[in-house]
């Protein structure tokens, strides 16, 4: 199979879908890879270490669709890159496509086949593919948020930590998935008061378990949200619905009642956002205020850390790559359920459900 990766267009982000290791593997199985000049420079892979993997450099995007079956991305395709997609094309990224209708209709005039990381299920009913990402992402929710809460960012002045005499930020977490269990480890690590909300009576169990007693681990309802959201100092929206859209547990209403200079992360913001008013932002211009609330709501915030972030993915996403290379989208997707649940887009039609509901309540 001819394989193509190209660099990654969304603003400040350096993250790339295949690293030169992965690259000499399927070239070693007899495929053909080709990545665009300066994919990874951005974490410092040179053209060079690619070619010295056995790929074949070529000079722009159009050049790497064009001579490629198989696109490995790691954010959504850019405008300019979806009219690059033929029907004959299989696309492997991350999507989001709940909170991006213009997208979602980019790729089904495209005809391409579209595979989406953040749907991909395993054979333990989990997400490995959003699992790295969703880690890097809820650590740094908590350091973000920390750095806001500080004046010069904008926040009330206050450390999170606290210090001997004064108490430390009371951060709450919504979600106890992959994310939120981060973002807790984090918090707990500053010394921050930490309550954790969550739906899943097992998993609030494990968390409590797996926390010790250093966090509080509440049932979320509407009623006990709101009084947290109220009393918080830093707000940490970690919620999933694979493939569909957040529900907006924080309201404009509740922000007016909230203490001015408090912070809400949107971890969420991929898939629209847990807060209602919060809307993607980037890292060259992360944070707004609504109502004297600071907002976080970066959309690819693991691209911060592009390096530590393009390592954890490969190790979850190259043997899905190596499956497709080897099977061809058509077994690969047959053999493996969980993979199948991956397809979002196929034939000009959105083929994942949940998918399908978020766009058509869009």
């Amino acid at each position: 199979m001819r394989i193509g990766s190209v660099r990654e267009i969304k603003t400040l982000e350096f993250r790339v879908g295949l690293t030169p290791g992965t690259v000499r593997e399927l070239v070693q199985a007899g495929h053909v890879v080709n990545v665009e000049a300066g994919a990874g420079a951005g974490i410092g892979i040179a053209d060079a270490d690619y070619a010295a993997a056995g790929a074949a450099i070529l000079p722009d995007p159009a050049a790497v669709f064009g001579a490629s079956d198989l696109i490995v991305k790691v954010k959504e395709p850019q405008a300019s890159e979806i009219a690059l997609l033929r029907p004959d094309h299989t696309l492997f990224t991350y999507l989001h496509l709940a909170a991006d209708p213009q997208q979602a209709e980019g790729l089904q005039r495209s005809g391409a086949t579209c595979i989406a990381y953040e749907t991909v299920v395993g054979t333990d009913g989990g997400l490995p593919l959003l699992a790295p990402m969703s880690q890097v992402a809820g650590r740094m929710a908590t350091l973000v948020g920390a750095s806001a809460l500080l004046k010069p960012a904008g926040g009330r002045g206050l450390l999170a930590s606290g210090v001997p005499g004064v108490a430390p930020a009371r951060i709450v977490i919504l979600g106890g998935g992959v994310a939120g269990t981060h973002a807790a480890e984090i918090a707990m690590g500053l010394r921050a008061d930490v309550t954790v909300f969550e739906k899943s009576a097992r998993r609030l169990a494990e968390l409590d378990v797996q926390f010790d007693g250093r966090a509080k681990c509440v049932f979320s309802t509407a009623d006990v949200v709101e009084a947290a959201v109220l009393d918080a100092d830093l707000v940490i929206g970690c919620v999933l619905i694979p493939g569909d859209a957040a529900p907006k547990l924080v309201r404009r209403e509740h922000l007016a009642r909230m203490r001015p200079g408090s912070v809400l992360v949107d971890v969420s913001i991929d898939q629209g956002g847990c807060f209602e008013t919060s809307r993607p932002t980037t890292h060259a211009d992360p944070t707004y205020v609504v109502d004297g609330v600071v907002h976080y709501c970066v959309a690819n915030m693991p691209g911060a850390a592009p390096l530590t972030s393009t390592y954890a993915l490969q190790a979850v996403t190259a043997p899905y790559v190596h499956t497709l290379a080897r099977k061809g989208v058509d077994q690969a997707l047959a053999e493996d359920p969980g993979f199948a649940l991956g397809l979002n887009v196929r034939d000009g039609k959105i083929t994942h459900p949940a998918v399908a509901h978020a766009l058509a309540a869009a």
